[in-house]
């Protein structure tokens, strides 16, 4: 299994039962001449079914996937699943040390590092493993995600718009299964590098979430992760239980999209933030969605960002200071 890759792991992918294992990359530092950074992995197989590839903490400030994927790691047995579980919590485990985005080790951003390098970086290796040895085992990958320290988000689940309608049809019934507040077909500002890409470029299904943000997690944002993975898992008949509902579950719960022009806002200022919406909130075209005030003119009136289409306030910018170039504000339409 790791003919290709510097990795070793004591994990045997084919074995039935529970494994708490470790995904050991070599990495010589100043601190340790002959160490290894080790990234827990955790497999739990048993019966027939399908495989599925839970990842976490691709960002080391996004805590909703390391919590809810280690306590699922920890809660199933293995006559709960019906197939194969790979689960790893901290795809980026350096970063999740550090609470940063990316890694403190190499500066790489995980989730704009596939398919890696098996001679790269510490971050390229890891990516190049997941890419070439352990997707190729899965059916289905579900990445957790969320606001981090400089975003915020409505909570949603969501996958991208794809070419083929079968994986799309696939695709949007575990969403709509996973009943996250929200339900989003996102179109990405940069999809090259990403996770996503390449699994559905194997023609695999994949999930993603945001969930919360500013750089911590709370009880209900953790509770959407739990509830929606073991939905996911249960849809996917992995688990041996039924679906749960949200409270904001309703029939034909609409899916949300962002592929219209404006749904993205960019500052072009640099100053004091303050939003003038809140998350879930309905906007038309033209209103007012958040201002910034000047740090060094104290008399000049802010300057006001307005929506540029109908839809859901559904992300923002989280810090109390903003720079040109910042992200304001996600609009979804519907």
């Amino acid at each position: 299994m790791t003919a290709n890759s510097k990795i070793t792991t004591d994990c045997d992918f084919e074995k039935n039962g529970k494994q708490f294992a470790y995904l050991d990359v070599p990495h010589s530092s100043n601190g340790s001449a002959w160490g290894y950074v080790r990234f827990p992995i955790c497999v739990i197989k048993d019966g027939s079914g399908p495989t599925v590839l839970l990842t976490g903490g691709s960002h080391g400030d996004e805590y909703e996937g390391p919590i809810a994927l280690q306590k699922l790691a920890r809660e199933l047995a293995p006559n709960e699943v019906q197939g194969r579980l790979i689960i790893i919590p901290a795809l980026n485990y350096p970063a999740v040390r550090a609470a940063t985005r990316v890694s403190p080790v190499d500066g790489v951003n995980m989730n704009r590092a596939f398919p890696g390098k098996s001679d790269g970086t510490l971050s390229q290796i890891l990516a190049h493993f997941v890419a070439s040895m352990i997707l190729p085992l899965a059916d289905v990958v579900i990445d957790m995600h969320s606001g981090g320290k400089t975003l915020q988000f409505a909570p949603f689940a969501c996958i991208h718009k794809l070419d083929d309608p079968v994986l799309q049809a696939k695709s949007r019934d575990l969403l709509l299964a996973f009943d996250a507040p929200y339900s989003l077909e996102l179109v990405e500002i940069d999809n090259r590098g990403m996770l996503d890409t390449v699994v559905e470029e194997q023609g695999k299904i994949f999930l993603a979430t945001e969930l919360g943000g500013g750089g911590t997690a709370t009880h209900d944002t953790i509770s959407t992760a739990e509830r929606g993975i073991r939905n996911a898992l249960a849809h996917l008949q992995v688990l041996n239980i039924a679906c749960s509902t949200n409270e904001s579950s309703k029939p034909n719960k609409p899916i949300w999209e962002t592929s219209a022009a404006g749904a993205y806002i960019h500052s072009n200022h640099e100053g004091l933030f303050e939003m003038l919406t809140d998350l879930g909130q309905s906007v038309n075209d033209g209103d007012a969605i958040a201002q910034i005030h000047s740090l060094t003119q104290m008399d000049a009136a802010p300057v006001v960002y307005r929506a540029k289409r109908h839809g859901v306030v559904i992300g923002r910018h989280f810090p109390g200071l903003i720079k040109q170039g910042d992200f304001v504000a996600l609009i979804a339409g519907c």
